[in-house]
């Protein structure tokens, strides 16, 4: 974002005492990073009118949005969530960026969180921390666009609209859990873990790390950005280091852990706001050809599904991060609601 044409962010803590997780777990302090953007404005009522929470994907933290790619395309003047005119928040969700996650020191003793602590961590942050009492909208992508529809259900008056992108809204079951299986175990099952008190890195965070790479493929842009086999070795080591080096392997595990119950399917009926569904058909974690959301979103009273053609513009699983793919879209929601 350039600062001389939108609001410069402000970050901050918010300290939550005795959090009890779903497990039963009890933290004496869980810490939520956040980011804002923009200023809150209210009602007569006092009621908030222009928040909209951003949720971010398994790995990441809030400040990935201020790339110039999503926060370039969307918070500048003019653009559809202008800074100047919304209250962007971005947390980072537990056991990512600079919220409390396991390598703060507690390693495997750190509590078995799942999406359903995050969403109500994201809520006491709103309410407690930030005065916000109504949100404009809720937009996730991958993990975050799961947590989308966790929030439509469990806050289903809170919000006036809901954009979940990259997520379907069942239990996570075939190849994508397998997946994640692949990469727990392969942390879990490498004895230098050591039950998650290791001292260095165990080897399994690598062999994560390739089953990750693949998670998250895009065949034609990867065809595109290496056509030889000297550039697909440089792609590959490029790809691996870069992760390896920000990476540590009980965060890795307890992220695709947190996965292992989501299911908003049951209450689908609950969901009151209009709420857009946005996939891409190439989408390896989501595959088109499943057919889930045809047939879910019709459970979704004012729910709408959007599949995203393969393009030259769409980059696999990570398309959720390109708004000028999607944007038409979300201009369409937002003049719905």
């Amino acid at each position: 974002m350039s600062p001389a044409n939108s609001p410069a962010p402000a970050h901050g803590d918010f300290i939550i005492r005795d959090f009890r997780f779903k497990s039963g777990e009890l933290l004496p302090e869980l810490t939520l990073h956040y980011t804002t953007v923009g200023a809150p404005v209210r009602d007569e009522g006092g009621v908030v009118r222009n928040a909209v929470l951003l949720l971010h994907g398994t790995g990441g933290a809030g400040e990935n949005f201020l790339r110039d790619q999503f926060a370039g395309v969307l918070f500048q003047p003019g653009q559809l969530l202008d800074a100047s005119r919304y209250f962007i928040i971005l947390p980072d969700g537990i056991g990512h960026g600079r919220s409390s996650k396991p390598s703060d020191g507690l390693h495997a003793r750190f509590p078995r969180y799942d999406y359903d602590d995050m969403v109500a961590a994201q809520h006491r942050l709103l309410t407690g921390k930030l005065g916000v009492n109504h949100l404009r909208l809720v937009l996730g992508v991958s993990m975050g666009g799961m947590q989308t529809w966790l929030w439509g259900e469990t806050h289903p008056a809170f919000m006036d609209a809901l954009l979940p992108l990259a997520s379907l809204p069942v239990q996570i079951a075939g190849r994508n859990r397998i997946i994640r299986r692949m990469i727990m175990d392969a942390i879990r099952n490498d004895p230098g873990w050591q039950g998650g008190e290791y001292s260095a890195q165990p080897y399994g965070l690598v062999s994560a790390i390739y089953t990750l790479m693949i998670m998250g493929s895009s065949p034609l842009q990867w065809q595109k950005q290496a056509p030889t086999r000297e550039a697909a070795d440089r792609f590959f080591d490029e790809w691996v280091r870069t992760r390896l080096a920000h990476s540590d392997a009980n965060d890795l595990l307890y992220q695709y852990d947190a996965s292992r119950d989501y299911d908003p399917s049951p209450g689908l009926e609950s969901i009151k706001a209009p709420l857009l569904a946005i996939n891409s058909a190439d989408d390896e974690v989501n595959p088109p050809e499943l057919g889930i959301m045809e047939r879910e979103i019709k459970r979704v009273r004012r729910g709408r599904y959007v599949l995203i053609p393969i393009s030259n513009q769409t980059q696999g699983h990570g398309t959720h991060s390109l708004p000028e793919t999607w944007k038409q879209h979300l201009a369409e929601l937002l003049e719905e609601s």
